[in-house]
């Protein structure tokens, strides 16, 4: 599995959402390399990770990924937060858990009301087979729906896309397949370590209000709205979501 590895002090662990690769955290490596060693993490099928025969799956991703990194905090954004929390949960060399646009549940049921419909993600599934890049870029849009920056945010995820190859077609369906049936809520209830979750306020995937009900599961962890931002927020407003994981890193033992 290909990681880079960035910056000087305190470690973090960067993990992508569906369909990306480590490169889309370019804003933030911008802002945190001169503060913190980062860890970017291409997951298997995706980006220079295009050819690990890794399965998509939380223990043999999550395992992989300590083997190759030191102690940190580990930050997932969208489908990464799955890998990020199982890791928190289940390994003592995860520090913290930071989430971006992520939950312990990506899909509605009626104690979850805060997330999508189950047949988005089968659509997604059903689509790859017969539209390929159309498919993909019917997701990039609704990454940056509603966001206050969509324009130019929707540019830097088409570019992203493909400026590492594209992704295996294997580790898309994986994908959503882990964002259908993944749910981790009980991993929160005993989790000893600090947490951040930082939501977009105008997110279409992950509503705001999925990530403070998320956090308020947890016994040490925070949310915060990002006024303005859609699914990836750290690409409208990097200043804002790199200040709070600079924060947060900062202050855990």
């Amino acid at each position: 599995m290909h990681i880079d590895v960035i910056g000087h002090g305190p470690a973090l662990v960067l993990i992508h959402g569906w369909a990306l690769h480590g490169g889309i955290f370019a804003p933030l490596v911008e802002r945190l390399s001169p503060h913190l060693e980062l860890h970017l993490v291409d997951l298997p099928g995706h980006g220079h990770s295009r050819e690990d025969s890794t399965p998509l799956k939380l223990p043999q991703v999550v395992s992989a990924i300590a083997a190759a990194t030191p102690p940190a905090v580990w930050c997932g954004w969208s489908l990464g937060g799955l890998f990020a929390l199982h890791a928190a949960a289940t390994l003592p060399q995860v520090r913290a858990l930071a989430m971006i646009a992520a939950t312990p549940r990506f899909v509605r049921s009626e104690d979850w009301p805060q997330a999508v419909e189950p047949s988005v993600f089968e659509q997604f599934g059903q689509d790859l087979q017969h539209d390929y890049r159309g498919t993909l870029d019917r997701f990039l849009a609704l990454d940056v729906m509603g966001s206050q920056h969509a324009r130019s945010e929707l540019r830097t995820l088409r570019d992203a896309l493909t400026a590492r190859g594209e992704p295996a077609p294997r580790a898309l369906h994986e994908g959503l397949a882990l964002l259908q049936r993944t749910d981790l809520r009980g991993a929160l209830h005993c989790l000893h370590k600090p947490g951040l979750w930082l939501g977009g306020q105008r997110d279409r995937l992950v509503p705001a209000a999925a990530m403070h009900a998320a956090a308020a599961l947890a016994r040490d962890a925070h949310a915060h709205t990002v006024e303005g931002g859609g699914h990836a927020p750290f690409l409208g407003h990097a200043d804002l979501v790199a200040a709070h994981l600079q924060q947060f890193v900062a202050a855990c033992p």
